[in-house]
């Protein structure tokens, strides 16, 4: 019988053959030795099915969890099972932050760099910016270690290498002295402002989020998170309403409205470490809604105004499926199949009901809609794209299938979402 076992989401179920939850690297080299197709899963809340198989497939949870500073370096070397709570709160606890999170701690970092999963801040890069060596387990069952400093040409192509590569037992990450964040949340930003001063709201802060539906002339809530080691706090509040025209919220607020707070890390501007305020998601709770489907698309940062505009006009038709959309900005960077390759963005992120059978032609009229800014679609997350529009759109998407092939010529970590990506 096929391991039946699901997504976060609960909308894949994986058809592996066998599941294995190795507790060494000597125990995964012997399943991917011995297996014909084998994929690596994490935390499971890709949306997809990239991390399917109908082989076996590979979770490192049950890794010895391996956490090690490097002082002299910067650099953190970790197991492949570790997700992002475990590893914020041992770094803090030892006097070291990384430079940024996604907004749930619950995702595995093996996954989310694998993905170019991301946080936000004009000057931040993706999670997997901040990787600097892999260790992986390769088809022929050989534990192969790449860094920057040794082969920076190959950690930029297999960074977000989307699995493909081999199963990721190891990461080094860079990592810097711990700071502590101010959360505050607004409330009511006229669109108009939003698109006038886009640019200058999103450099407003670290971090900043904005959550609209797209329904109305506003952008709902505005989630701005300040360094206080390198900004201050005086006056962050009268501020920002003051220059974008916002209303200070005056007690905690979910992204959806209508859910409550206490999932949410704290807002009211109360100061608090790195890990407890970068995400919008508290590391005890269910993240998010819980019961959803999510699509994200990442466009040039120039283009966003435009691409707002757009989606304002289609508020209306995304209304029956759409519980929130986020806007975030992710830094350039040189990852191969990075969404921000070469190129400043701005990923709009859309948190759908959970019927694939009513979001898909809604998702599908969505993505033509912002055909013409190029979109970059997620690589855990629900697109229609097709792999013609990818390869024009991830320019060394076709030389990365080139490295696969030298990598992986038995093909054992392909599965049907890379083929469709790759054509």
């Amino acid at each position: 019988m096929a391991f039946a076992e699901r997504n976060w989401a609960g909308n894949v179920a994986y058809d592996a053959a066998r599941f294995h939850e190795p507790a060494s690297v000597e125990e995964v080299q012997a399943v991917v030795v011995a297996a014909t197709k084998v994929r690596g899963v994490g935390s499971r809340h890709s949306f997809n099915t990239i991390a399917d198989t109908d082989g076996d497939q590979v979770s490192l949870a049950a890794m010895t969890r391996v956490i090690e500073i490097d002082a002299e370096r910067r650099t953190v070397a970790i197991d492949g099972g570790v997700r992002y709570g475990e590893l914020a709160t041992f770094l803090n606890a030892h006097g070291y932050a990384l430079a940024n999170l996604a907004s749930l701690p619950h995702i595995s970092v093996a996954g989310a760099c694998a993905t170019a999963t991301h946080g936000s801040g004009v000057a931040n890069g993706n999670l997997a910016t901040a990787v600097r060596g892999l260790q992986l387990v390769t088809a022929e069952g050989h534990v192969v270690e790449v860094s920057r400093d040794h082969d920076p040409e190959l950690i930029d192509a297999m960074t977000v290498g989307l699995g493909a590569f081999g199963i990721v037992t190891g990461l080094t990450l860079a990592i810097e002295p711990t700071f502590s964040v101010e959360q505050t949340v607004f409330e009511h930003v006229p669109l108009a402002t939003a698109l006038d001063r886009f640019h200058e709201i999103m450099a407003d802060g670290y971090s900043v989020s904005l959550f609209t539906t797209w329904r109305h002339d506003e952008i709902e809530q505005l989630w701005r998170k300040v360094r206080v080691d390198s900004e201050g706090s005086d006056g962050v509040l009268d501020a920002a309403a003051t220059r974008f025209g916002a209303t200070a919220a005056t007690r905690n607020l979910h992204p959806i409205a209508e859910l409550p707070a206490e999932p949410c890390t704290e807002q009211m501007g109360v100061a608090g470490p790195w890990h407890d305020r970068l995400p919008h998601f508290r590391m005890g709770f269910t993240p998010s809604s819980g019961d959803e489907l999510q699509s994200e698309l990442f466009v040039a940062a120039a283009d966003a105004p435009a691409a707002m505009r757009v989606l304002r006009g289609l508020g209306q038709h995304l209304a029956p499926v759409l519980k929130i959309s986020e806007v975030r900005t992710v830094a350039a960077d040189g990852l191969w199949l990075s969404p921000s390759y070469h190129q400043d963005c701005v990923a709009f992120h859309f948190t759908w009901i959970p019927s694939w059978a009513q979001v898909q032609p809604v998702l599908a009229d969505l993505e033509s809609a912002l055909a013409p800014f190029a979109a970059r679609p997620h690589w855990g997350k629900l697109t229609t794209i097709g792999s013609r529009d990818l390869h024009s759109r991830y320019e060394r998407l076709a030389a990365f299938g080139e490295l696969l092939d030298e990598w992986d010529p038995s093909r054992k970590f392909r599965n049907a979402f890379l083929d469709a990506v790759l054509g």
